[in-house]
């Protein structure tokens, strides 16, 4: 397991109980078994969450997800409310409560990250075979499901093939996450770029809402933490895309500047403040260009 920070503890909230704690998000649940799912301002970066926090950045994530799921609305999700206890107004969402696949449902649509990795090394991305030639930024031929089993806090999750997800949690259910997460990954596409962005790739989560087994869509969804948005006008296969995420974070860890090497095995130091100012108006970037609102 990868050396990590540990995630601050979360704060209490009147009225419900704590559940879980992940890299940015806390759970909460209520006495009659909703969730509340609440965004913090924290980031992580090369499996560390930083102790510093980027401003807003939990309002903008919760903002832009129950945009998308406005936009999705008739794919069943676990959002009921964004009535919510007023500490935590503006990030935070009741949520269904749900039994959760381990499974990230990945879908790319250009070549990028790990799918880049794994090409380069074997020609294919979780055993889906591609075309040679390809290269960083590259649209693929059609969108792919390269799914990945969810490791615990701090690890990576690994890629796996289809096949391996059928081994966890059989047939008719690996085929309908796949469909489902295909089918938002084309819907979603098509809309970011109509607003200028493309969207190379983005991960979901799904869950099983108990008393109608129906397959729900979960957990934050087509924000900048889970996907790759890149400006359409400045798209140029063969190098790095500019991206609207924490890659400014990225790119300060691993510069001389930062002092610190991604094989320490002591947490990173602190953001300057121009890095959280550039990476706080990245994330209000992408959700002002992806909805026409003003954050």
């Amino acid at each position: 397991m990868a050396a990590m920070a540990s995630v601050p503890e979360a704060p209490a909230i009147p009225g419900v109980q704590h559940v879980y704690s992940g890299k940015v998000r806390d759970l909460y649940a209520y006495p009659d078994g909703r969730l509340l799912f609440v965004a913090s301002d924290r980031i992580s970066a090369y499996d560390w969450v930083l102790s510093t926090t980027i401003p807003d950045k939990g309002r903008v994530l919760t903002a832009m997800t129950e945009w998308w799921f406005e936009q999705l609305s008739d794919i069943p999700n676990h959002w009921l409310s964004s009535e919510v206890p007023d500490v935590v107004a503006g990030r935070a969402m009741v949520t269904q409560p749900l039994d959760m696949f381990r499974v990230e449902c990945v879908a790319r649509g250009y070549l990028a990250g790990s799918g880049l990795v794994d090409y380069r090394a074997q020609g294919s991305i979780c055993g889906v075979d591609l075309p040679s030639g390809l290269v960083e930024g590259s649209r693929l031929p059609q969108p792919i499901f390269s799914p990945a089993a969810k490791a615990n806090l701090g690890d990576h999750d690994e890629n796996i093939d289809f096949d391996a997800v059928v081994g966890m949690i059989g047939p008719a259910d690996a085929g309908e996450l796949r469909r489902l997460t295909l089918e938002i990954y084309a819907r979603a596409e098509a809309i970011a770029r109509d607003r200028g962005l493309l969207l190379a790739d983005t991960k979901f989560e799904f869950g099983r809402e108990s008393r109608s087994q129906t397959i729900v869509l979960a957990d934050e969804v087509l924000t900048p933490d889970s996907s790759r948005f890149w400006p359409a006008d400045q798209w140029r296969p063969g190098y790095k895309q500019p991206s609207f995420d924490k890659q400014y974070v990225r790119d300060w860890l691993t510069s001389p500047e930062s002092g610190w090497s991604t094989e320490a095995n002591e947490p990173p130091p602190p953001l300057p403040d121009d890095v959280v100012d550039r990476t706080r108006n990245k994330y209000i970037e992408a959700y002002e260009r992806l909805t026409g609102r003003v954050f």
